[in-house]
């Protein structure tokens, strides 16, 4: 394992950790973290592909994990949704430059969804040989032009960098009344007791997101939804989404569902779609075994 930083396109440095396996690899997979969690939460997972020759990297986004420094505000993309996601594809390209001609699969989850989903439009020519989608959603057009306009409302008042209550609770507040009575605030993430005791008790996870941060991932929403931006993606790139069907992110498979379907309309030819038995996080699931199984057949399609 090794690790370093990157300058970012907003702000600071942003923290990088690659697990390499031993020799050569066959295949690179890159995690794009969710909201308010780190990439050394995907330890296991990228142990397990490490055992099968595949290489995996992952960066802390701005204002998360060990990306943090002194004076920084938690929670918080400078310059927006683009700077995050330009962080997120920097990484991509010092990888390829450090493994030419290795295999390289996006593995984005939760918001790290949203943001490999604006990859695939802004940079269809990166050189991906697949995608893997995670916990992601699709959201209702005036559900996203409610939630902007609230987040302007709360800016004027508060600026960017707050909290704001009434966006925790609008944006966030309803995953866990999905699961009531609730033993945490964190029910909704699986059904691993252990593994949200461990989320809760981790002082980088966890944290309510500032208004800018809100804007920023409803933005990116926003623009993942639109016709143009669908239609720009390379068609034939393989892409599968993953979730659990009791998601409350992804409105119980619904929204998996939705986003499944608009890939096949904007014209894409290798599209499939996964709903396990679980909830948001299915790499930490009483049954992520086979979800980590599953994941290593789909990229060793594509591996050397």
């Amino acid at each position: 394992m090794s690790s370093f930083y990157l300058n970012s396109h907003g702000h600071g440095r942003i923290y990088c950790r690659v697990w390499e396996p031993e020799g050569q690899p066959r295949a690179i997979v890159q995690i794009i973290h969710g909201i308010a969690e780190h990439v050394d939460r995907y330890d296991d997972f990228a142990r397990y592909l490490n055992t099968h020759g595949i290489l995996v990297a992952a960066e802390d986004h701005m204002g998360h994990g060990k990306s943090l420094q002194a004076g920084d505000v938690v929670g918080y993309f400078t310059g927006g949704w683009d700077a995050a996601v330009a962080d997120s594809y920097a990484l991509q390209q010092k990888m390829m430059e450090t493994y030419p001609n290795v295999p390289y699969v996006l593995f984005g989850h939760s918001m790290g969804s949203f943001m490999a989903r604006t990859r695939l439009f802004r940079y269809p020519d990166s050189g991906l040989a697949a995608a893997i989608i995670s916990g992601t959603t699709w959201q209702p057009a005036l559900m996203l032009k409610a939630g902007l306009m609230v987040c302007g409302l709360e800016e004027k008042k508060m600026g960017d960098k707050a909290i704001s209550e009434t966006i925790t609770n609008l944006v966030f507040g309803g995953y866990n009344k999905k699961f009531k009575p609730n033993r945490t605030t964190c029910d909704w993430l699986t059904t691993e007791e252990e593994i949200v005791d461990r989320y809760v008790e981790d002082p980088l996870c966890g944290f309510d997101a500032t208004i800018g941060l809100t804007r920023a991932m409803l933005t990116g929403i926003g623009m993942i939804q639109q016709k143009e931006n669908l239609a720009k993606m390379k068609k034939d790139l393989p892409v599968w989404f993953l979730a659990g069907a009791s998601d409350p992110v992804g409105n119980m498979g619904k929204g998996v569902q939705q986003a499944y379907d608009a890939f096949c309309k904007a014209g894409m030819k290798n599209v499939s779609i996964t709903l396990y038995e679980g909830r948001h996080e299915m790499l930490n699931e009483k049954n992520r075994t086979q979800v980590y199984e599953d994941v290593l057949s789909f990229v060793d399609r594509f591996a050397k």
